[in-house]
């Protein structure tokens, strides 16, 4: 382990490991089922909206898309996901 380069963050939770700080996760069936209830109420797609924006700021969205490997659509989907629930914040 010693050759490794470990970043701080790693070397934390190592060393939090190492201390027995860890303990298994009870009923971790009921727990599984919770998150995956979740996860599908977050990524279920039931509602269309028509939104108009500038063809400028579309073709940044669909470039932006293209460099992480994903739809456009998916991107301003995922955009507005965070943005509704606290993940960005206005200046």
């Amino acid at each position: 382990m010693s050759s490794l380069k470990l970043q701080q963050d790693e070397l934390e939770l190592l060393a939090s490991y190492e201390a027995e700080e860890w303990k298994s996760a009870k009923k971790i069936k009921e727990q599984k089922e919770q998150y995956r209830a979740y996860a599908r109420a977050t990524l279920r797609k039931d509602k269309r909206v028509n939104i108009r924006i500038s063809e400028k700021d579309l073709l940044a969205l669909q470039k932006r898309a293209v460099r992480q490997g994903i739809p456009y659509q998916t991107l301003i989907s995922s955009v507005l996901h965070k943005y509704v629930n606290g993940g960005f914040t206005e200046k």
